[in-house]
């Protein structure tokens, strides 16, 4: 079951992604949504808007380091903890 975070970051993947109407879950491959470098980029971009956060990878890292969309919430999830 996703919480409050991962279903915010979830809304903000969808605005990128292709789900042909499925439904998307943390366990969603990030390719399998049809997102590539850009949609990451613009999908990192607003989740350090939204969190007043800073991911410092360039997409490559990213790529390699996100496979699903729960690493994408976890590694959001640490950024927050570390600016508390």
């Amino acid at each position: 079951m996703a919480d409050e975070l991962a279903t915010d970051i979830i809304e903000k993947i969808k605005a990128h992604a292709d789900t042909n109407g499925g439904e998307i879950t943390t366990k969603t491959e990030l390719t399998a949504l049809g997102i590539h470098s850009l949609e990451l980029t613009e999908i990192i971009f607003d989740l350090e808007e939204a969190y007043g956060i800073e991911i410092e990878m360039n997409t490559v890292d990213a790529w390699s380091n996100l496979k699903n969309v729960g690493d994408m919430v976890e590694a959001v999830r640490v950024l927050i903890a570390k600016k508390g």
